[in-house]
């Protein structure tokens, strides 16, 4: 294994904090640079994601993407629609998974760049996988580039990029970019172009939370789709623009006010980024987690039912502020999740906030109706402090009594320092799985013993029999 951290790349060139640092990072990584450490967590990640994927299967706007690449991509293929089993392109499959894998707000988020990295990484990776039969260690190993690459691109746009934008969208098409390229072998130059084309297509903004638009599934769908797109035009010869995260009409200085360019090289090679991912519990917007713990831990910890409630209040970051702020009184389910009112009201009446909680009763509930009216957000100057890095939970609520109470969570669950274990991992796929009625217990452990082994599988890689 190669222990050497990649900072002497940067120290031997010009490259520092520019979209050429990373393209030749992703160029350079192989397999065995990897610790098994950190192979193991990504086979975790894809666990994850591949029970949202199926959970997808049905949704309104999963379907209408779908009826979509029917209407305009191939009617067979060699990479498969995952929810349907279905085959298309390596393009349509990767929109669709990529929308479906969004839609339940149950696939992973980095906290440090705000950023959903599975589900634009692991649909275009996997797509075209299957059709370009490329093995296990490949896989693995360009999904990982992928994360470490959008993470960073994340944490690069800074805060004021998220105010207005959806990084996922955004970073997303990088991240998917880097991904492909690397799993077809793309050098540090094509690369280079690919990530150009990728970032002119990025694209994300969080405008649709307003009206309960349905733009979220589509900007990793197009995320996802766009990325591929980049990386096999590369391959072609295509050339795009070589300083597209730091030039001066590049993405930063159209969508960002505290970009960072030493964030684009941090640590390569030595910080891995990947295992810093955290895995979602609640069914919801991850800005509502830390609230929503804090919440059940206050509870259990005074005793309290949701009718000993007068008033909630959820000290938040900025953030959560400008995100969750745009939903009043939520018109959808899947707006509902942007909901910080909704999500502490089904907490406190109904103990979670799963997705079956969701779909059963917070639209229709009296009871979470009434509380959600009682929940309000406040900014906290030491959680804004702490955000991104740390997304930490405060709440107080004021009894009928009159009675003020206090509590506080510093890694929600999910968090590194709080993760999911394996075992709660695939029990949380399958329980998505069976959401989405797009698999069997069984069948999903299948697809789960073969992720687990993914680095033994030679020859073609195909996700589903």
């Amino acid at each position: 294994m190669n222990s050497v951290p990649w900072s002497g790349l940067v120290e031997d060139t010009q490259a520092a904090g520019t979209t050429s640092a990373l393209c030749e990072f992703v160029h350079r990584l192989s397999f065995d640079d990897i610790p098994p450490r950190v192979v193991e967590f990504s086979k975790g990640l894809m666990i994850d994601w591949l029970g949202s994927t199926l959970a997808g299967r049905g949704t309104r706007q999963v379907e209408i993407i779908d009826a979509f690449s029917r209407a305009m991509g191939p009617v067979t293929g060699l990479s498969t629609v995952i929810p349907t089993r279905r085959k298309t392109s390596p393009y349509f499959a990767a929109m669709v998974n990529a929308a479906a894998s969004h839609v339940v707000e149950q696939d992973d988020v980095h906290n440090g760049s705000v950023f959903h990295p599975a589900t634009v990484i692991f649909p275009a990776v996997l797509a075209v996988a299957e059709a370009e039969r490329k093995n296990g260690k490949e896989v693995l190993t360009a999904c990982i580039a992928g994360y470490e690459v959008g993470i960073r691109v994340g944490e690069f746009l800074g805060r004021s990029h998220y105010q207005t934008f959806h990084t996922t969208g955004t970073a997303g098409t990088i991240a998917a970019a880097a991904a492909v390229g690397k799993l077809i072998g793309l050098d540090a130059v094509d690369l280079n172009h690919a990530l150009g084309t990728a970032g002119t297509q990025a694209a994300g903004l969080w405008e649709f939370l307003r009206d309960a638009a349905d733009s979220k599934q589509l900007h990793t769908a197009k995320a996802a789709a766009s990325g591929l797109t980049a990386a096999f035009l590369a391959r072609d010869g295509f050339k795009g623009a070589t300083r597209i995260l730091e030039g001066k009409q590049g993405m930063a200085a159209g969508m960002s006010s505290d970009s960072d360019p030493s964030r684009l090289i941090d640590r390569l090679g030595s910080r891995w980024a990947t295992e810093e991912t955290s895995y979602k519990w609640h069914a919801s917007c991850r800005h509502t987690h830390p609230a929503a713990d804090a919440l059940q831990v206050l509870m259990a910890r005074e005793k309290l039912e949701a009718e000993d409630l007068h008033e909630v209040v959820a000290h938040v970051h900025q953030g959560a502020i400008d995100v969750l702020g745009a939903v009043d009184v939520p018109q959808t389910v899947h707006q509902s999740k942007f909901s910080m009112g909704t999500v502490l009201a089904l907490i406190a009446v109904h103990g979670v906030a799963d997705l079956d909680a969701f779909e059963r009763f917070a639209l229709h509930d009296p009871r979470v109706a009434g509380l959600r009216s009682k929940v309000r957000m406040e900014f906290d100057p030491e959680v804004d402090g702490l955000y991104p890095k740390r997304w930490v939970g405060k709440v107080s609520v004021v009894t009928t009594r009159g009675v003020r109470r206090d509590a506080r969570v510093d890694e929600p669950k999910g968090d590194p320092g709080n993760t999911l274990t394996r075992q709660e991992l695939i029990e949380k796929a399958i329980r998505l799985a069976a959401f989405g009625h797009a698999a069997t217990e069984q069948e999903t452990r299948s697809l789960i013993a073969r992720i687990e082994a993914l680095e033994t599988t030679s020859g073609s890689l195909s996700m589903l029999p």
